[in-house]
């Protein structure tokens, strides 16, 4: 004979797992993904029931079986147990993440504490959807005026702290999925174009450096950029000894960046391995190259050589004037410096000429890796060779600034045809 059923105290038969305790509320136990014996409440058996005077609003105890079953069968985390916020999973994130070189590291750890920690970052992960995602991203750039390459790093952070969530069964879907697809489109964000300066430009800039009192003394560097395509950070640690007069040849080996890592207690200059394994190269020296180079070592055998001293590494090529190495930020402020006099100067002499003048747009020192490439590739036809020697891993990288310099020559070459071809 069957058991007799377990009611409520409205005479309702109660499931398995579920019971109503003295004070009337309801209770269901279960087994989780885990084998742990948990247990749910509630003030309601079903969703009709009324809330009881004074109760918290909140799930019927059949509506949450519902969804801890649904998660159960799909060997999610049951969501009314799952008490895992996003600071937890991004701490569990970046703990395995061993790998990580210091300063991506170190730069993620930053972004995530001073952008994501205090806000997204205290949400269960539970509870965060796309919608969550995209607002908070909105937020960001209409608050914080974030820029398409800062959002780029939160979301390069937060995508794979989500997918280790999916990966750990508390979340079904990952909810950055599409969430920068969406901002892009939202505020029209196209991939920044990278500028070159034009052969004019280019021309005008190095002829003003060399001609001024004031600014001739960034000559050298100028001149090392602009021939030899380098990374700032690649320029800023160039030893001497990388430096290989005799055979002609510059050897890429480290990067160096201002940064404060973990366990610094400011910012300061650190050497780390080159960007990708592409960036370890060998470049030739051009003969504009060399000379400036020894005109360096010529003016530091009078004056004296770098002594700084930074993660072991010594015999730096460029010191400012207190002996030290120029940050990314003192060279920009002096390219500011110099196209902004230049501008002045040739705007007053067009303007006694009674002519146009040849205006220096805005840039920065990562164009004039920019403008060496595009003259690479303006008169270098093998792909392989000006990948090499730029460090791009990504042979893309390469095709498409190939694909810029060589159109613009393909309009020049065409205007020089006009009336030539006798086509009518």
């Amino acid at each position: 004979m069957a058991g007799k059923k377990r009611t409520d105290s409205k005479g309702r038969i109660l499931k398995d797992g579920e019971s109503q305790r003295p004070d009337g509320t309801y209770r269901y136990r279960y087994t989780d993904a885990t084998g742990k014996r948990r247990d749910v409440y509630s003030s309601r058996l079903v969703a009709t029931d009324k809330p009881v005077p004074g109760s918290k609003s909140e799930l019927s105890l059949r509506e949450k079986e519902k969804l801890i079953n649904r998660d159960l069968d799909d060997g999610i985390k049951a969501q009314v147990e799952n008490k895992a916020t996003l600071n937890d999973m991004f701490h569990l994130y970046i703990s395995g993440k061993t790998k990580l070189k210091q300063s991506t590291r170190s730069n993620y750890i930053y972004m995530y504490e001073n952008y994501v920690q205090d806000t997204l970052g205290i949400k269960q992960i539970k509870t965060i959807r796309y919608s969550t995602v995209y607002s908070f991203y909105c937020n960001l750039i209409d608050n914080l005026g974030f820029k398409p390459n800062s959002m780029e790093i939160i979301h390069t952070i937060l995508h794979p702290v989500f997918q280790l969530a999916v990966r750990d069964n508390f979340i079904r879907t990952n909810p950055t999925d599409g969430a920068m697809a969406e901002i892009k489109k939202t505020y029209d964000w196209e991939k920044p174009k990278r500028i070159a300066l034009s052969i004019p430009e280019q021309e005008a800039f190095m002829r003003f450096v060399s001609e001024s009192r004031t600014y001739s003394k960034w000559k050298p560097m100028m001149t090392v950029f602009l021939g030899t395509g380098c990374r700032v950070g690649e320029i800023i640690g160039l030893r001497w000894e990388d430096c290989d007069f005799e055979n002609g040849f510059i050897s890429i080996n480290h990067n160096t960046l201002y940064r404060k890592y973990e366990g610094d207690e400011e910012a300061r200059f650190h050497i780390t391995t080159p960007k990708t394994d592409a960036g370890t190269r060998i470049i030739p020296m051009l003969s504009e190259v060399k000379q400036a180079l020894l005109t360096e070592y010529n003016l530091q055998l009078e004056y004296g050589f770098c002594d700084e001293v930074i993660d072991g590494y010594t015999g730096f090529v460029f010191q400012n004037r207190y002996g030290s190495l120029y940050s990314a930020h003192d060279i920009n402020r002096a390219i500011e410096r110099i196209y902004k006099a230049h501008n002045e100067e040739e705007a007053a002499k067009a303007q006694k000429e009674k002519r146009s003048p040849l205006l220096i747009r805005h840039f920065s020192v990562h164009n004039l890796r920019h403008t060496f490439c595009t003259r690479f590739c303006e008169n270098e036809s093998n792909l392989k060779v000006i990948q090499e020697i730029m460090g791009h891993a990504d042979i893309e990288t390469t095709m498409n600034i190939y694909a810029e310099a060589t159109a613009l020559k393909k309009q020049e070459s065409f205007a020089r045809l006009e009336g030539k071809i006798k086509i009518s």
